[in-house]
């Protein structure tokens, strides 16, 4: 099996994931890790074995490196992923792919010039949770989906993250920090969005940090903390989806129920690899728990750089891409769109739903 070379840049709390699964896909070598901190860089580089800590335009003029995964914070996603395209790479960002439409399209539009592959987290999709969840609707066990309602319930990060500040500002909010994951999962179960009405609102004009690092600290709310809307899809399904940072007193609302013409679907958290998946027909009393399809239960982040890497080798299409991770960040500007004009807003891009992972795969392969 080939291998391909990854750097990664952005050495932040999400990078340790990444670094610890790259090494466990037999696709994927780590050789390098980059960071405005090159002091942190180094820390991961030293307790993950990664050979190399460099600076950013060190790894990016780094001949052997064929796919740079784009880790810093949102709001410089598409500066990074551009200069990584300039110097001929690869690239798999976090989510989202860019703070704004017209990032995204410049991120897109360079690659397809260049030759080159995008892709986005999130690749929870491709756990063995979506995975089961999307083969009980391929062979129709709760018949043609109808409906669906997905619920994201948060009482926001201050009180736990240690450097909440940026999901207050411009481009964060739960839509853009949580949405991806349950429309990406919808998109997959479900096809591409044709049209979304939104609504958003905000409970707070400022919130007082509690965790440790900065805890006391005031910080203002500069975008809506509510987002909640309705999608209708190309296949004619209708969903509701709610993202929010305002739900105070906790929830039990469940993540994502499909309804079908023959009966209703329980999907798991859109935001883990695993289960359960239940489904109940019509005229039965008792939920039905499927058996996970083999794959990846676990946090398995990593999957989607590795699914663009067995792409490169055997020259088919990557299922976390750059196109499906475009038409969700348009569908979260669509919510917040939509609620400022008040109209409901007609989806301009279209992806194509991602192909099922194999049946058959062994521990850490997509082929």
């Amino acid at each position: 099996m080939d291998k391909m070379k990854v750097g990664i840049i952005g050495c932040g709390k999400i990078s340790s994931i990444y670094m610890e699964n790259c090494k466990k896909f037999n696709v994927l070598e780590l050789a390098a890790c980059a960071d405005l901190d090159l002091n942190r860089a180094r820390e991961q580089a030293e307790i993950y074995g990664i050979p190399r800590a460099c600076s950013t335009d060190e790894l990016l003029g780094d001949p052997e490196i064929d796919i740079v995964i784009n880790l810093t914070i949102p709001a410089v996603h598409a500066e990074v992923s551009l200069k990584a395209l300039q110097a001929g790479k690869h690239v798999y960002v976090e989510k989202p792919l860019t703070a704004t439409l017209e990032e995204g399209r410049l991120v897109l539009d360079m690659a397809k010039r260049l030759g080159l592959l995008v892709g986005s987290a999130p690749e929870t999709f491709l756990g063995a949770g979506i995975q089961t969840a999307l083969k009980l609707i391929e062979d129709g066990a709760i018949g043609r989906p109808v409906s669906a309602t997905s619920f994201m319930m948060s009482r926001g990060h201050e009180f736990w993250h240690p450097d909440p500040e940026f999901y207050y500002a411009q481009g964060g909010g739960p839509m853009f920090d949580m949405g991806p994951y349950y429309l990406t999962a919808l998109v997959q179960l479900l096809g591409p969005i044709r049209s979304i009405a939104g609504m958003t609102g905000k409970a707070k004009e400022e919130r007082i940090i509690t965790s440790e690092k900065k805890y006391g600290k005031a910080i203002p709310v500069d975008i809506p903390t509510h987002v909640a809307g309705t999608l209708q899809f190309e296949s004619g399904a209708i969903a509701t989806l709610i993202t929010s940072f305002d739900i105070f007193g906790g929830s039990s609302l469940p993540p994502i129920e499909i309804h079908g013409t023959e009966g209703t679907m329980l999907v798991p958290d859109p935001n883990t690899f695993g289960g359960p998946v239940k489904y109940r027909k019509i005229g039965e009393a008792e939920w039905i728990e499927q058996p996970l399809l083999p794959g990846y239960t676990e946090n398995s982040r990593g999957i989607g750089p590795a699914d663009m890497a067995y792409s490169l080798i055997h020259s088919r299409p990557h299922r976390a891409s750059g196109e499906l991770a475009y038409h969700v960040l348009e569908a979260m500007w669509a919510f917040h769109e939509s609620s400022d004009s008040g109209r409901y807003y007609e989806m301009t891009s279209r992806c194509d739903r991602p192909a099922a992972l194999p049946a058959d795969l062994e521990p850490y392969t997509l082929d």
